[in-house]
Parts: C-alpha cells; structure tokens; sequence
C-alpha cells in the first residue's frame, strides 16, 4: 500500500507525495507547515511563488476552473473574498490549485497528457453528492481521456476510525447504488459485502464506521478509471496526531493544504 507514497522534507518539514502524479510538483502537507498559505506553500518548488488558486469551502460538488474563480472574483466588491467551491481545476500551464483538509478527503488528479490538474476537497457530503465524478467530468469536457487521468486520495480520517449515522453512512452509499427501489438497510449490506469495505459495523446501535477514501476511489472505479490509476495515502489524520490536524479528534479548526501545479 506505501508504494506509491514517499515523504519529502523542506526546512526540515515533511509533507507526501505520490508516484502517480510525479510528472507535476505537488504535495500533501502536514501541521508542521501551519499557518503557511498555499502562496507560501509554492516556494517548497520552486524560487518565487506562482498564483494560488483555492475556494472558499462548502461541503458541496461544485468544481471551478482556475478562469471562472478569477470572473467570479472580479465580480464582487471585495476582491479578498473567495468564491465558493469544493474543487479547483487548471486552465493553464504553471498553476497552482489546493484544497484544504483536516479529516476530509483531499484529492489531487493530473492529466499526463494535458499537464492540467485538479485539488479537491472531498467530505462525507462532497462524496455522497460525487464531486471527485462531476471534477472528472470537467477534464472530459477539455478533452481528457480517462485512461490518462492519475489520481492520488490523500490523508483523511480513515474508516475504522470515522463514526458515523447510519443515515449519513447511507447519503454517502446511494452514490453507489443509486436505485431508489432499494431498502436502506440492503443498500448498507450491500457496501458492507464489498471488497474492502468501506462500510463497517460499529458497537452502537444507529452507527457504522465509514471509509470515505473507499468511497470515492469505488467511484472513480464506476466511472471506468482503472485501479492502477489510483493510489490512496495510508495514513488517518486522526491516529497520526504528530502530522496531521484532525478535527474529530481535537475539534481545532486548523487545517494542511494539498496542492498540485499543472504543466
């Protein structure tokens, strides 16, 4: 499973990085790099810092593209404000999109054929509403392949550790098995008989624990991306306490970056 994933350091900091988007300066960065700003973050790459495209976070599906932040932005009245996304997709060579973590999935794509990249921030509702699809999606649209796609799912809260309700397990499943016919409770069996569960039982009555990395990369699966094609970090925000913030566990609204820079 650590075969992808190999930690690098910068002034003594380490932060993750993953063979499957090595084509693309990127990385997934711990506690130790707080409060630097994505902005600050690029100078782990390179001498000066290139523009840092992010969003303002909302648990939702929306995907922008690094233009429509900047027409969104120019827009409004207060150019600081940041538009509202949970996804950044490039336009252009030498752009820099993140996203921001602390128990939720956060996910880098490349494209090894285009250079164009994606950063998105995948929580238990960005997942059950299919934002990693819908970013997929945006790369077709500019004429991606699919076989050409690298994805690497990073730290998040793992399963075995992320207690849930049984009816937030359920929101994120259906984005499974979508057929409406189907009983609640034989939608939660059903992912429970996958291979590597992302659903697993909980000693309370009314709750499971959830594997939301599981999730999103069965996803990317039922979209036609091949298991190759995808790696998911071994590592739970939760358990590793000295490297990575975890709100669960401290309820402390801090969080590491992820980012990536397209060619």
């Amino acid at each position: 499973m650590n075969q992808h994933w190999h930690w690098q350091t910068w002034q003594d900091h380490a932060y993750l990085t993953c063979d499957l988007l090595s084509p693309w300066q990127h990385g997934f960065f711990t506690q130790k790099f707080y409060p630097r700003t994505p902005a600050d973050l690029t100078l782990v790459w390179r001498q000066s810092p290139i523009t840092a495209y992010r969003v303002k976070q909302i648990h939702g599906n929306v995907v922008l593209t690094t233009q429509e932040i900047k027409d969104i932005v120019n827009q409004q009245d207060n150019l600081d404000e940041l538009a509202e996304a949970d996804a950044v997709i490039s336009n252009s060579s030498q752009e820099s999109v993140w996203t921001a973590s602390a128990d939720c999935t956060p996910v880098l794509i490349g494209d090894i054929a285009t250079g164009q990249t994606c950063a998105i921030h995948a929580g238990w509702r960005g997942t059950a509403q299919t934002i990693v699809p819908k970013a997929i999606a945006r790369f077709l649209e500019f004429g991606s392949k699919k076989t050409n796609l690298r994805v690497a799912i990073g730290p998040a809260i793992s399963g075995k550790m992320y207690q849930v309700d049984e009816s937030v397990a359920l929101e994120v499943a259906r984005s499974l098995l979508p057929q409406p016919n189907l009983a609640s409770e034989t939608v939660l069996n059903k992912l429970k008989q996958f291979p590597h569960a992302p659903i697993l039982e909980d000693e309370l009555p009314g709750k499971v624990r959830l594997d939301v990395p599981r999730i999103n990369h069965l996803q990317l699966e039922q979209l036609g991306i091949d298991p190759v094609q995808i790696a998911i970090a071994p590592y739970c925000t939760f358990q590793e306490k000295d490297l990575f913030f975890s709100y669960r566990r401290t309820g402390e609204k801090k969080v590491q970056w992820s980012g990536i820079v397209s060619q």
